[in-house]
C-alpha cells in the first residue's frame, strides 16, 4: 500500500512537474509529459503500473479520459461554434467518414496490416484528443478561429473514433454467426442514440436541480463528478465505449444551459482536469514495453510520413473545401492532429481482442500506436508555434493591457504603455466615456465586460494582464473577481488597497485583484493627484544606471507603478509583490510635476503619508 502511494505521488510529481517545466521553457507539455512517462517507466523501471494497480488500470484511465472529455465539453459553447464558420460540421460529417477511409487505405498498403485490422486501427486514428490538443492549445499563441475549431474536433470526434473501432470489432466477431454489418451498424448506432439520450438527460437533471436549490453549493462540484462517472458507467453497460459519447454530450448540453452555478465549480473542474491529464500521460507512457519496438519495420516510417503529409492534410482540405475559412487556417488545421498516448491504451485492448479472433496482425497494433503517438506529438508539438507564425495564424504577437473602466488617469496610463509598444485597450458601458481614448486612438471595448457575450465579442487570450480603474472600487473588485481565473489571480490589479481584514467596511482581499501601487491608492487618491498635476515618467535601467539610482532621482512623493520588462512581461508595483526592473527594463512611476503645484504636491504627500 505504502509502493501504491508513492507511485501515486511520482505520477502527479512528474505531470505537474513536467507542465511547470514547459510553462517555464516554452516547451511543449504533451512531449515532456511522455517523456517523463517513459524515462521513469521502462528506462528506470520506477513506475510499473500494471503491477502497482494491476486490474484497477483499465477502469482508473478510463474514468479519467471520460471526466476529461466532460470538462472539455463544458468548454463548448454553441457561441464558439458558430465562429467556425461550420468547419466542426463538416469535420465531423465529412472529415470522420474521410479520415477513416484515407486511414484505411495507409494501414493497408503502406503499413500492410491486413484489411480487418486496417479498417479497425483506422477507425482509432480518427481521434486526436483532448488531453493532447488542449496542452497544446494552452501553450501556443494560435488566432481564435483555428483555436476553437481544433479544440471542438478534438472533444466531438473523440467518441466517434472510438466508435468507428467497436463498429470494425464487432463486425469481425459476430460476421461468423450470420451478423451482418447493416445489422453491426444499426445496432451501435442504436445504442449510440441511448447514450446520448442518457447524457442529455443527465444534464436536464442537473441543470433543473441546481438553480432550484436541491443540492447544497459545497455538494455541486462532488455531485455533477459523481454524476459523470455514472453516465459513463451505465452507457458503458448498454454497449461498450459508448460512454465516452454520453459524457460529451452531457458536457455540452450543461454548458449550453447557461448555469449559475458553473461559474464556481468550472475553475475546480479545470484544475482536476490538469491532474488528470498529467496523470493519465503519465502512468501510460510508464506502461510501454520496448520490447514491442522490436516488431517495427521500416515500412512503418513511411506509414508515420503518409499519415502526417497525405492522410491528414487531405482529409481537412476536402471536408474544408469551398468553406468560409481561409486558406492559411485550413493548412495549420490540415497540419496539427496529435494523437494521444489514450490510443495505445485502446489499440492494446483491441490488439487483444483481433488476437482472440485469430487475427495476427493484432499483435503490432501497439508498436505502430506508439510510434503514431511519438510522432505526431514530436512534429505537431515542437512546429504548431513556428507554423502558425509562418502562416500568420497567430493572436497578437505580444499580450497586451486590458483597463476596465475610461477616466482621465487610465487614458493617460493607455498613452504611456502604447508610447512602449504595448498593445492596450479600455473597456467601459459608456461611448461617451469613451470618446477620449478614441481620440487618442486607444482601441475601446463599448459594453458591460461582466455580460455573458462578452466571451463572444472579446479575445482574452490576447491579454496578460487586467487593470480595473472605475470610480467605484466595489465594481473593480468584481471585475478582478471574474476575471482572475481566466487571466491569473496575479495577472488582474486593481486602484485601491489590498483591504483590511480588521476593517469592516473593506472588501476582503480575496474579493479584490491586486493593489496598483504599494500604497493602495484609491480612485479618490489618484483623483487628487491628478488636480495637483501628478504625471507618469519612465526610465530605461541599464547596467551603468540601475534600479536604485533611478529610484533616487525621483521625488520622494512619486510612488513605482509598472515594469516592461524586456521581454515584454507588464507586472505592477503591489503591496504583495515588487518587481525588480534589471538591465533592458522599463519603468514607470506616477508622481509629482516639474511644473506642478509644489505646495498642492507637498500637502499631498503630507497628508496622506506617500512612500
Amino acid at each position: 500500500m505504502e509502493q501504491q502511494a508513492l507511485v501515486i505521488a511520482l505520477i502527479g510529481a512528474l505531470g505537474i512537474g513536467a507542465q511547470w517545466v514547459a510553462w517555464r521553457t516554452g516547451w511543449p507539455a504533451i512531449a515532456l509529459m511522455l517523456a517523463a512517462g517513459v524515462i521513469a517507466g521502462p528506462i528506470a523501471g520506477v513506475i510499473v503500473p500494471e503491477q502497482t494497480f494491476g486490474s484497477l488500470l483499465e477502469p482508473m484511465i478510463s474514468i479519467a479520459v471520460a471526466l476529461i472529455l466532460f470538462e472539455g465539453g463544458l468548454s463548448l459553447n454553441f457561441r464558439e461554434l458558430r465562429k467556425t464558420e461550420g468547419a466542426v460540421t463538416r469535420l465531423m460529417v465529412i472529415g470522420i467518414p474521410l479520415g477513416w477511409v484515407f486511414g484505411t487505405l495507409a494501414c493497408y498498403y503502406v503499413a500492410g496490416l491486413v484489411w480487418p485490422v486496417a479498417i479497425l486501427f483506422a477507425g482509432i486514428l480518427i481521434v486526436t484528443g483532448p488531453t493532447v490538443v488542449i496542452p497544446l492549445l494552452r501553450q501556443s499563441n494560435v488566432a481564435p478561429r483555428p483555436r476553437a475549431i481544433l479544440k471542438w474536433e478534438a472533444i466531438v470526434n473523440d467518441p466517434f473514433g472510438a466508435l468507428c473501432a467497436v463498429i470494425t470489432y464487432e463486425y469481425l466477431r459476430r460476421v461468423d454467426d450470420g451478423g451482418t454489418l447493416l445489422s453491426v451498424v444499426s445496432a451501435l448506432l442504436g445504442a449510440a442514440l441511448v447514450s446520448g439520450l442518457i447524457g442529455y438527460g443527465m444534464a436536464r437533471a442537473i441543470a433543473w436541480a441546481f438553480p432550484r436549490g436541491h443540492v447544497p453549493e459545497y455538494l455541486k462540484a462532488p455531485v455533477l463528478l459523481v454524476a459523470v462517472i455514472g453516465t459513463f458507467v451505465l452507457s458503458n453497460l448498454i454497449q461498450q465505449e459508448t460512454g465516452l459519447l454520453a459524457v460529451t454530450v452531457m458536457g455540452v448540453a450543461v454548458a449550453n444551459m447557461r448555469l449559475d452555478s458553473l461559474r464556481d465549480i468550472h475553475p475546480f473542474k479545470e484544475n482536476v482536469t490538469v491532474l488528470l491529464i498529467s496523470g493519465v500521460f503519465v502512468l501510460l507512457s510508464a506502461s510501454l514495453d520496448f520490447a514491442a519496438l522490436r516488431l517495427f519495420e521500416w515500412r512503418f516510417a513511411a506509414f508515420l510520413f503518409a499519415l502526417l503529409f497525405l492522410v491528414r492534410p487531405a482529409t481537412v482540405l476536402i471536408a474544408l473545401a469551398f468553406s468560409k475559412i481561409p486558406w492559411n487556417e485550413r493548412l495549420l488545421i490540415a497540419w496539427i492532429a496529435p494523437r494521444g498516448v489514450v490510443a495505445v491504451a485502446i489499440s492494446g485492448l483491441f490488439a487483444l481482442r483481433l488476437s482472440q479472433l485469430g487475427y495476427g496482425n493484432g499483435d503490432i497494433l501497439v508498436t505502430l500506436s506508439f510510434a503514431v503517438v511519438v510522432a505526431t506529438i514530436v512534429a505537431h508539438g515542437f512546429s504548431i508555434r513556428h507554423v502558425a507564425r509562418w502562416l500568420k495564424v497567430t493572436g497578437a504577437a505580444q499580450k497586451g493591457l486590458l483597463i476596465v473602466g475610461s477616466t482621465s488617469w487610465s487614458v493617460s496610463l493607455a498613452r504611456q504603455l502604447q508610447s512602449l509598444g504595448l498593445p492596450v485597450m479600455i473597456a467601459d458601458t459608456s461611448w461617451q466615456r469613451l470618446s477620449a481614448a478614441r481620440q487618442a486612438g486607444i482601441e475601446t471595448f463599448h459594453g458591460e465586460i461582466l455580460a455573458e457575450t462578452t466571451d463572444e465579442r472579446l479575445d482574452l487570450t490576447q491579454f496578460q494582464v487586467l487593470a480595473a480603474t472605475t470610480e467605484n472600487e466595489a465594481y473593480n473588485a468584481l471585475v478582478c473577481s471574474e476575471f482572475a481565473h481566466k487571466v491569473g489571480r496575479d495577472s488582474v490589479y486593481q486602484l485601491g488597497g489590498s483591504g483590511d481584514d480588521e476593517d469592516r467596511r473593506s472588501l476582503p482581499e480575496a474579493l479584490r485583484g491586486r493593489a496598483m501601487f504599494t500604497a493602495g491608492h484609491g480612485v479618490e487618491d489618484i483623483s487628487r493627484r491628478e488636480a495637483a498635476g501628478w504625471t507618469f515618467r519612465r526610465t530605461r535601467i541599464s547596467e551603468q544606471f540601475n534600479f536604485e539610482d533611478a529610484r533616487s532621482l525621483l521625488p520622494d512623493e512619486a510612488d513605482m507603478l509598472f515594469v516592461l520588462h524586456k521581454d515584454g512581461r507588464l507586472r505592477f508595483f503591489t503591496h504583495a509583490a515588487r518587481p525588480t526592473p534589471q538591465s533592458c527594463d522599463i519603468m514607470v512611476s506616477y508622481g509629482p510635476s516639474r511644473h506642478g503645484d509644489p505646495e498642492a504636491n507637498r500637502s499631498i504627500a503630507v497628508g496622506e503619508g506617500v512612500a
